[in-house]
C-alpha cells in the first residue's frame, strides 16, 4: 500500500485482529485496513510511499482495502483526494504498478491535447467533419504512452493504428493536398496531407508503414481517393496503418477528431 499523502504515522498495530495503519496529515487523518505496516508510528512518510502489504484474509480474502478519511471527528470521501473521480478503484500488485501509472499518464496526455485546442467546443465532437477512416481495420493500438514492441522502451505513441492487411488501400479521409512523401526509418513508407481549414482548423494528416504510395507531393487528392497500399515498413511488427492528425499544428489523438 502506498500513502496517499505527506504525513506522519499515527499509529501502525492491529484492532480487533486487523492490521491498521493511520497518518496524520494535519488537520485530516487517512487509514488503511487491513494491512501488515511497514511503517512505525513517527515515522514521516511521503505521498506514494510504501507503508504496508493489503494482509490476507477477511472477507474479501486479501483483495480489498477499506481506505479513509477523517477531518477531526467528521469522516469523509477518501475518493476527494483524487479529485472526485467517478468509478470504482482497484488493488494492484507492485508488479503492475508501473504499467499503471504509463496508462494514466498516456490518458492524461491525450486529454491535455485536446485541451489545448479547446476540446469539443473548439473542434466539434469527434466524427462530425466528415472524415473518413482510412481503412476498414479496428483499432488495435490507441493515442498516448505505451511500451513500444520494436524499441522498447515507455513513449508516446503519436498516433492511431488500424489493423489491416497489407495490400488494403488507404483512402483520402477528406480532400487535401500531398505535401510530403519519405521513407522514414521509424515511420516507413510516410505521407502528408494538408486539409486545410475545416471547421476552423487547420488540419493535417499523416498515413505511416504503407507498403507504397499512388500519389506525390503537390497532387491533390478527393475525399475516399486511394492514396497507396497498407504495409509493414519502418519500426512495425506487422500491417497495418498508423494515423497521425495536427489541429494548428498541434500533434493531437487522431479519434478526438475523426
Amino acid at each position: 500500500m502506498l500513502a496517499s499523502l505527506a504525513g506522519t504515522v499515527a499509529f501502525a498495530g492491529s484492532v480487533a485482529g486487523r492490521g491498521v495503519v493511520s497518518i496524520d496529515h494535519g488537520s485530516l487523518r487517512t487509514t488503511y485496513e487491513p494491512v501488515d505496516a511497514q511503517v512505525s508510528v513517527g515515522q514521516r512518510v511521503a505521498a506514494g510511499q510504501p507503508i504496508g502489504r493489503v494482509r490476507a484474509g477477511g472477507h474479501c480474502a486479501g483483495r480489498c482495502l477499506h481506505w479513509g478519511l477523517r477531518e477531526g471527528s467528521t469522516y469523509l470521501d477518501p475518493l476527494s483526494l483524487v479529485g472526485g473521480q467517478a468509478g470504482p478503484l482497484r488493488l494492484l500488485a507492485e508488479a503492475q504498478r508501473a504499467v499503471a501509472v504509463e496508462q494514466a499518464r498516456a490518458r492524461a496526455e491525450a486529454a491535455a491535447g485536446m485541451a489545448a485546442m479547446g476540446g469539443s467546443t473548439a473542434t466539434g465532437p469527434p466524427g462530425s467533419h466528415g472524415f473518413l477512416h482510412p481503412v476498414p481495420g479496428g483499432i488495435t493500438s490507441r493515442f498516448g504512452r505505451r511500451f513500444h514492441p520494436v524499441l522498447k522502451v515507455w513513449k508516446l505513441h503519436d498516433g492511431t493504428d488500424f489493423g489491416a492487411g497489407c495490400g488494403t488501400a488507404i483512402r483520402a479521409p477528406y480532400a487535401g493536398t500531398v505535401t510530403r512523401r519519405y521513407f522514414n526509418a521509424g515511420y516507413g513508407n510516410r505521407l502528408i496531407l494538408n486539409h486545410g481549414r475545416v471547421a476552423g482548423v487547420s488540419v493535417q494528416t499523416a498515413y505511416n508503414h504503407a507498403t507504397r504510395y499512388v500519389v506525390g507531393g503537390g497532387q491533390r487528392v478527393r475525399r475516399g481517393q486511394v492514396i497507396g497500399y497498407v504495409g509493414s515498413t519502418g519500426y512495425s511488427t506487422g500491417c497495418h496503418l498508423h494515423l497521425m492528425v495536427w489541429l494548428n499544428g498541434r500533434l493531437v489523438d487522431p479519434m478526438s477528431w475523426f
